[in-house]
């Protein structure tokens, strides 16, 4: 998943994203509350952690702002001091969590855990591919919404699949793909490849993946 984090105090921002990025597959860190509105606003971001002094913008006006367009996204409340009132606009705006600084590891990381759970209860993490098609990774699942029903993939389909979505802001190159979905890709026939990709477009439609020539394939989405 991905994690947007916003921290004004440069040390703790530094230490903090360090052991965020272990964590996930993502961390966007942010000094500035209204840059990283503006990034949440244009990127997939699942959930948010977030000091509420800042020094821009109050973290709770944040998540006001957050909340108009997305009001499932887990958040979590970071805060050096004892809030009552911060607290109470917290739980009207569904906070996951409120923490106080220093930061207690082992309860920032189940707080992590409560969101991720929020996530799959919701059905949330999934990747929009057109009006019809949705495809959800906790369960593998390409959907088919127009038809309430699902399309079933191979495994080598899947490997390829996800690794198009997990990369679908860059054209993925064919050697990516070989050694994603095969196990020795220097036995991979340029038929097999073909192939692979030719089911493929029968199952999710021949216009969303595109074929960058001489390079490799990306996401039309």
């Amino acid at each position: 998943m991905t994690i947007l984090y916003i921290e004004d105090e440069k040390s703790i921002r530094e230490n903090l994203t360090k052991m965020l990025t272990l964590l996930f597959k993502k961390c966007l860190s942010f000094e500035n509350g209204k840059d990283a509105i503006n990034y949440f606003e244009n990127n997939k971001v699942d959930i948010l952690l977030t000091d509420i002094n800042l020094v821009d913008i109050n973290g709770i006006d944040i998540i006001k702002k957050i909340r108009q367009t997305n009001e499932d996204i887990p958040i979590i409340l970071l805060t050096a001091y004892l809030e009552t009132d911060y607290l109470l606009d917290a739980i009207k705006y569904e906070v996951t969590e409120y923490l106080n600084k220093p930061i207690n590891f082992e309860l920032l990381l189940k707080s992590f855990e409560k969101a991720a759970k929020k996530i799959v209860s919701k059905g949330n993490y999934f990747f929009t591919l057109n009006n019809n098609l949705e495809y959800r990774f906790l369960n593998k699942e390409l959907f088919d919404k127009e038809n309430n029903k699902s399309i079933s993939l191979t495994s080598n389909e899947l490997k390829f699949f996800e690794l198009l979505i997990k990369n679908s802001n860059r054209v993925v190159t064919y050697d990516e793909i070989k050694n994603e979905v095969w196990s020795n890709s220097l036995e991979v026939t340029d038929s097999a490849f073909k192939n692979l990709l030719t089911k493929l477009r029968q199952k999710i439609g021949k216009d969303i993946i595109l074929n960058i020539s001489k390079v490799g394939y990306k996401l039309n989405i």
